[in-house]
């Protein structure tokens, strides 16, 4: 147990952006707090001041005699023979050591196999101290933490509950704005239709005014009545212009993801139902002296959804660069699998971007057919929409939009099977969100390393391959 930790006015900005201001909350002891948000909005930076070891973000955290930290950091440079894995779980242990009644966190699931997740998970739930973690992994939220700090838009947004409550309060404030913005919408049609019909009748009016001059009796002023509605509409109409501004400003403090449009001209009936990759007997090695893999019997068809499942270090990575057929390893057994330009493929380091070209510059080098508008509009569905984000090179590009590219290249070469490997580790939720809206489109053969359970149900993964 603690006395409450102090936060006061934590403020985080740079030249080029504000990331927070003015974050100020308690912290009682034995809450659960994960920190969420964009890539490069901050979430490591405070994480680190609140361990009292960055100096970036100004402020005050004010930590009670009595509490004990535990940090475990994102990137581990200690025991650089071991896996990522085995790292973490070394710098746990560590930080465990010390008995911390207040556990920090940073993204502790990415390099996780399966096995030392569930464990992780069953240890975080018998931690009864205060935890408070970075993380984009969507089943940690869900079941891990109880109050979130989202930073978005300048602000550090406080909401208690998980996850999923998070995201459908989000929608459902936004329905409800939505939903005022067209009552409104209708409220200045209905009051232009007024207004239309009132001018109809006032020129009838006028029109009967004028025939009664002419006639020797007096008119009936409808010029006035009409005067008068247009007046009245004029009021309204300035009632309901500041009540959708206020609106919409709303709406976009809630700022929910752009959504990705994805387009691909491979169909069905293109793709047929053939057999892809077919491996039987297979075996793998890097040298003769080592065989990494054996006993390997894999069929992929044109619209299997695989994931290729195991521990670290059972040889998933190397399945994969089998079937590429890099020059790396040697195989054994019967191999059927198709040219390698029929595969398109996505790692963690997004390999196949040319850091120095232009986003433009990598779409328009495979597509040369296509005219510039093509290009910007291909490339606008995938959110690079101004100059700027087009004319950039791809060496400044953060990692989100590195996978936004990666995807709106995979998308013009229309690839008949789709290698991804471990591509979300270290995405912000947003970018994570993308992915899976591409890859439900996606019409072909889909073959997927990853440890993330939610991700490989959300793209709709219907059989695996079990390693080791």
């Amino acid at each position: 147990m603690h006395k409450p930790i102090q936060i006061k006015n934590l403020s985080l900005s740079f030249p080029h952006k504000l990331c927070f201001e003015n974050f100020s909350t308690q912290v009682y002891s034995g809450s659960r707090i994960a920190i969420i948000g964009a890539n490069g909005s901050g979430k490591s930076t405070l994480l680190n001041r609140l361990n009292g070891i960055s100096n970036a973000v100004s402020g005050e955290v004010m930590l009670p005699s009595e509490v004990v930290l535990g940090y475990v950091p994102q990137l581990i440079s200690d025991h650089p023979h071991l896996s990522g894995a085995e790292r973490f779980q070394k710098s746990l242990t560590q930080a465990l050591q010390s008995g911390p009644n207040v556990l920090l966190l940073d993204e502790p699931t990415n390099h996780l196999d399966r096995t030392h997740r569930k464990n992780f998970l069953g240890l975080l739930e018998k931690y009864t101290g205060t935890l408070i973690l970075v993380s984009h992994d969507t089943m940690l939220l869900r079941h891990s933490v109880d109050i979130l700090w989202h930073i978005d838009n300048g602000t550090v947004h406080i909401f208690s509950g998980n996850y999923e409550d998070y995201k459908n309060e989000i929608i459902s404030k936004r329905r409800a704005i939505e939903a005022s913005l067209l009552q409104l919408h209708r409220q200045k049609k209905e009051m232009h239709q007024t207004l239309m019909r009132e001018q109809v009748r006032a020129a009838k009016s006028r029109a009967k005014g004028e025939k009664s001059i002419r006639e020797r009796k007096w008119p009936l002023g409808g010029k006035a009545t009409a005067l008068r509605a247009e007046e009245t509409s004029g009021r309204k109409k300035v009632v309901i212009q500041d009540k959708k501004q206020a609106l919409i400003e709303q709406l976009a403090d809630l700022r929910l993801p752009d959504i990705i449009q994805p387009k691909f001209s491979l169909s069905s009936a293109e793709l047929g139902d053939k057999v892809l990759v077919s491996i039987s007997e297979g075996g793998v090695t890097y040298c003769v002296e080592k065989t990494v893999l054996k006993n390997i019997y894999l069929t992929i068809r044109s619209h299997s959804r695989l994931a290729i499942l195991g521990d670290n270090g059972s040889g998933k990575s190397t399945l994969v660069k089998a079937i590429l057929n890099e020059p790396i390893v040697i195989k054994t057994g019967d191999w059927l699998a198709p040219n390698r330009k029929d595969i398109g493929y996505l790692d963690q380091q997004y390999a196949i971007l040319c850091p120095n070209k232009t986003v433009f510059e990598t779409i328009a080098d495979e597509m040369p057919e296509w005219r510039e508008a093509e290009i910007r509009k291909h490339l606008n569905d995938f959110l690079f929409r101004k100059n700027e984000e087009v004319e950039i090179a791809v060496s400044q590009l953060s990692g989100g939009e590195r996978v936004r590219l990666s995807l709106a290249r995979i998308a013009v070469l229309n690839p008949k099977l789709l290698i991804l490997d471990e591509v979300t580790n270290n995405l912000d939720l947003e970018t994570k969100a993308h992915v899976v809206t591409v890859l439900k489109a996606y019409p072909g053969a889909l073959i997927v390393i990853s440890h993330d359970e939610d991700f490989l149900e959300a793209i709709d993964i219907r059989e695996s391959y079990c390693l080791g």
